[in-house]
Formats: C-alpha cells, sequence, structure tokens
C-alpha cells in the first residue's frame, strides 16, 4: 500500500499537468490561416528574396495579410501566379517576362592593369583600385553573379564574360544586386537590343582599352526614327518605353556597341 500512493500521487500530478498544458495550449496557440501552407507549396521555394520579403513562407504570409501582389514574386510562372490567386480568390494581371543583359562586351578583350592575386571575388577585386581591368567599368570576370543565380542561369563563357540562358532567368535581380560594376539589368524579353557597355569615358580613352565599348558618337540616337536612344555622359541610353525593337541603332553603332540578344 505504502507503494501504492507514492506511485497514484505522481501519476495524478501527471494527469493535471497534463491537462493544465493541453489547455494552456489551446487558450495560447496561434490560429494558422489555411490558405498559408497551400500556397507555400506553390511558390518556387527559392528564397531569394526578390520580393523583398523574409523567403518564400514570409511572402505567402504577406500575401494573405494583402500586404503584396502575385506579380511582386518575380521568379514564379504564370500557372504558378493563376493556382495562388484561385486559392486567395482573386484576379492577377498578366506579368510581362523580363531577362537579365549583361552591359559589357570586353571580357578578354581587354587587358588587366595589374596582377590580381587575391579572392576570385568580383566584389572583393573591385575593392583593389576599382579591379583589374584597364577599363574600370567593365566585367572583371570572376562570375559572383553566376554564384549568385539561384536558378543555374549564368555561367562564365569562353571570353571572361557570363552568359545569361534566357529560358532559366526568373529576373529575381540578384544578379544586379551582386555586381559591383552594376553591369547587369532586366529588360522585356521582347526587347532584342540593348547597349553592351556602361563606360562614361571619351571616345579614344574608351577604343585605347576596349574595341567593343560605346564611344558616345551619337550615331545610334541618330539613326532611331523613334528617338528612343539619347547619348547621356559618352554613354547611349535607352528608352524602351519608346523603343520599337527597329535595330537601326545596331546597324549605325560603329563599334557594335550596341547588342542584339
Amino acid at each position: 500500500m505504502q507503494i501504492l500512493i507514492p506511485v497514484f500521487t505522481l501519476g495524478g500530478l501527471g494527469l493535471l499537468f497534463g491537462i493544465g498544458l493541453g489547455l494552456a495550449a489551446k487558450k495560447f496557440c496561434v490560429e494558422t490561416d489555411p490558405r498559408l501552407e497551400k500556397i507555400f507549396s506553390c511558390l518556387p521555394g527559392a528564397n531569394c528574396g526578390a520580393c523583398g520579403k523574409a523567403g518564400c513562407m514570409g511572402f505567402a504570409e504577406s500575401l494573405i495579410k494583402g500586404e503584396v501582389s502575385i506579380n511582386e514574386c518575380v521568379v514564379s510562372e504564370e500557372e504558378t501566379q493563376e493556382r495562388i490567386s484561385q486559392i486567395l480568390k482573386i484576379s492577377i494581371e498578366k506579368k510581362v517576362k523580363r531577362t537579365a543583359v549583361l552591359h559589357c562586351q570586353g571580357g578578354n578583350k581587354v587587358k588587366d592593369r595589374f596582377s590580381y592575386v587575391g579572392i576570385l571575388d568580383c566584389r572583393a577585386a573591385n575593392l583593389l583600385q576599382a579591379g583589374q581591368k584597364a577599363c574600370r567599368f567593365g566585367c572583371l570576370g570572376f562570375g559572383s553573379c553566376v554564384l549568385a543565380c539561384p536558378f543555374g542561369a549564368i555561367s562564365m563563357g569562353a571570353e571572361g564574360l557570363p552568359i545569361v540562358d534566357e529560358n532559366k532567368c526568373r529576373a529575381c535581380g540578384r544578379c544586379v544586386e551582386v555586381c559591383p560594376k552594376k553591369l547587369f539589368s532586366l529588360v522585356d524579353i521582347s526587347k532584342h537590343y540593348f547597349v553592351g557597355c556602361k563606360s562614361l569615358e571619351f571616345g579614344k580613352v574608351v577604343l585605347d582599352v576596349c574595341p567593343v565599348g560605346c564611344i558616345g558618337c551619337g550615331k545610334c540616337q541618330k539613326a532611331c526614327p523613334v528617338g528612343a536612344i539619347t547619348v547621356i555622359e559618352n554613354l547611349a541610353t535607352f528608352d524602351y518605353k519608346k523603343c520599337q525593337d527597329l535595330g537601326e541603332c545596331f546597324k549605325a553603332c560603329p563599334t557594335k556597341a550596341i547588342v542584339r540578344r
């Protein structure tokens, strides 16, 4: 009998604490919207941060709260967005597909000013006198963008320049963020022409270090019949709201600094 008393006492206390914990869990539990897991399962799961939220779960939570729109997940396909819109019972606008383009054609065509020995990362190299390349505006060629792309859409080519695979590119903008020279931009995929240079130097200085750089001659600006190109600070600049993809700028450019995708 003396043995049974502590057994029943401990058992009773365990039962009492169990009931208490169960009631506390029920009282203080945070209810989860049943739509959250459904939306999260639809998202790509890349957690790239292009939407500005803390990963795909953060984006799903913000969607339910109405803080963001479905289109702000730039890496999701139209089919995915349609499924999410059905879960939320809202309509969506059709997304314009974009792709990353590189505004540099120098690569191996541009000589090095000095021999760089250090971390093989563009950001690290850029800290040392703006990098080893003779063109201080050009690609350093260490492939930081390749490592940053969560979709494997960028690879280093034989010319020492990144190559974007448009079929894989989701326009997440990670390459834009990571490049210390700001050589990437996101362009509407229906537009086939862009400036493959970022140098602001005068023409002679550009040609001294790079045979395919923009020399600011203005021939592309004169050739464009819709006024979509303006030379600003020695560099041709596109206005894609005006651009009709006619290609006259491409034909007129003497150094082929205007690139056709």
